[in-house]
């Protein structure tokens, strides 16, 4: 069985023989869904037509949470089914998800009251079972947290509240999570296109591939075909496909609220039509969104400027303190996710309930969900998956399987700043800046050793990127490596966001292309 790193892009895995499963889309349920079934014992293929991430996965609100905002709809299922797995991606990925504290100020024409507020919290807590992560919910009075955040509006505030959910960097926890699959037994491989499903006997068989590095055209063999690819799942499914809704979420990144607690976020209600969005910290700067707009199509990924100013002015109105402009805005992105289709005008309250849907003898359709929710939903789809192949049942064991980076030395839901505060001093001994040096144990986890190698290598790696971005060269290096990149949006945007948080990330990424060219060089020499 192969380790989880380094990640190895095994195409001639794939063209060797006839697989159980093919997984076809490496976002966050592909990756979820290829591991399960590898580690229950199967012979799986995932494969990705861009690079791990590069869709929906890199483009969300980059948390782990109960999603407060669903109680309003009553989806309290849904809500309970998030929590859980909240506590459980906690405990099995410390060094990925953090806990992060959401303040709710309440102000006196506010859609939703102070007792509704109260009501909604004290529910969330009590959805929340077992050792969670984060503290219970609090309430602050006006004066308090005037002083604390005075940038807020001071006209009608009442007060407000706080609660506990959690943070992750969704790219990277989408590639750790193809890694875990890939040391389960999975043959992984970027850059592989699904060009069209083959069948036999009114059954689908497998499918066409396409390598888009060498060009090559292969088959691949597998009993069943589960169909991962989000909001591109019906160009492979053509007249099967079920309809759905597409919906476009935008956010902005800003710089940081001086002053403000770096694990303080902020859940707030648009005065323009009532609908919650987030501020947030990540990686010293501020993600602000989302919005939600419906598309026709999953290209549309761009913010608009009618986008950017919906989410400007919405914190210009709560928040006028900060005094954020058009010329304040760092970065922007855009993901689109497919959900069912139903009538409600309102997108907010479109179902965000996941179904296992079978369009086709030989196809399962993963439909709906969301992020933190992937791994638990991934179980359904790989015990659907074993009934179809006539297997016997397995286990599912990935809820007490810690990803690959977790110092396995944590027992239970220990404390991870025990091992991080251990690991800090040899980073900074190293010459790396104390903020570069927070964010390597948390992207890395226990494979800081790795990093620790390449500094033996070139004690230069040790070097910021660019200066605004707390991202050093050996990161950069350890992707083209042990992390199956191959271009500079493979490693400036998904293995670090590196381009979503400075304004002309030029200088960064003419370095990685001159490292892609060395390792090019590298590999052609005999």
């Amino acid at each position: 069985m192969p380790a989880a790193f380094p990640m190895i892009r095994d195409v001639a895995g794939l063209r060797s023989g006839e697989f159980d499963v093919l997984v076809i889309g490496g976002g966050i349920y592909g990756a979820w869904i290829a591991n399960d079934a590898a580690a229950r014992g199967l012979r799986v293929a995932l494969i990705e037509k861009h690079d791990w991430g590069a869709g929906t996965s890199s483009a969300s609100s980059k948390l782990i949470h109960g999603g407060l905002r669903y109680l309003e709809h009553f989806e309290f299922g849904l809500v309970r089914h998030a929590l859980a797995e909240r506590r459980v991606l906690s405990h099995i990925a410390p060094h990925l998800v953090q806990a992060l504290n959401f303040l709710v100020p309440v102000w006196r024409d506010a859609r939703v009251g102070r007792l509704q507020l109260l009501a909604g919290l004290t529910l969330y807590d009590l959805l929340a079972t077992g050792k969670q992560p984060v503290p219970r919910f609090k309430s602050f009075a006006r004066a308090k947290l005037l002083e604390a955040h005075p940038y807020l509006r001071a006209d009608g505030l009442r007060g407000g509240l706080r609660y506990g959910d959690c943070q992750e960097d969704d790219a990277r926890m989408t590639l750790v999570v193809v890694a875990a699959a890939q040391a389960a037994g999975a043959v992984c491989a970027n850059r592989i296109e699904a060009v069209t499903l083959l069948e036999q006997d009114d059954r689908v068989c497998g499918a066409q591939l396409r390598d888009s590095l060498s060009g090559a055209a292969f088959e691949l063999r597998a009993g069943l075909v589960i169909n991962a690819a989000g909001p591109w799942s019906r160009d492979l499914l053509g007249a099967e496909a079920e309809p759905v809704k597409l919906v476009k979420g935008a956010h902005l990144v800003l710089p940081a609220i001086s002053g403000s607690d770096a694990d303080t976020a902020f859940l707030l209600t648009a005065p323009a039509d009532g609908r919650v969005f987030f501020v947030i910290p990540w990686y010293g700067r501020t993600l602000v969104g989302t919005t939600e707009s419906a598309v026709a199509d999953p290209s549309i990924r761009e913010v608009t400027p009618a986008e950017q100013r919906y989410l400007l002015d919405a914190v210009a109105a709560l928040m006028p303190g900060l005094g954020w402009t058009d010329a304040d805005v760092v970065g922007a992105f855009a993901g689109v996710r497919s959900l069912q289709a139903d009538d409600a005008d309102n997108l907010s309250s479109v179902t965000r309930e996941f179904i296992v849907l079978e369009p086709r003898p030989g196809v399962l359709w993963p439909l709906g969900g969301k992020y933190t929710t992937a791994r638990c939903d991934a179980v359904d789809v790989v015990d659907r998956a074993l009934q179809l192949l006539q297997r016997d049942a397995v286990p599912c064991t990935t809820a007490r399987t810690l990803l690959p980076g977790a110092p396995s030395e944590i027992p239970g839901q220990g404390d991870f700043s025990g091992w991080q505060t251990e690991a800090l001093p040899a980073l900074l001994r190293r010459g790396i800046d104390a903020q570069a040096t927070h964010y390597l144990t948390l992207r890395h986890g226990t494979r800081i050793a790795r990093i620790h190698q390449l500094l033996d290598e070139n004690p230069l790696w040790c070097q910021r990127l660019h200066v605004d971005a707390p991202f050093i060269v050996a990161e950069a290096v350890l992707a083209i490596r042990d992390e199956m990149a191959f271009d500079s949006d493979d490693i400036l945007r998904r293995r670090m966001p590196l381009k979503l948080l400075v304004r002309d990330p030029q200088a960064a990424i003419a370095a990685v292309e001159e490292l892609l060219r060395e390792a090019a060089k590298s590999e052609l020499q005999p």
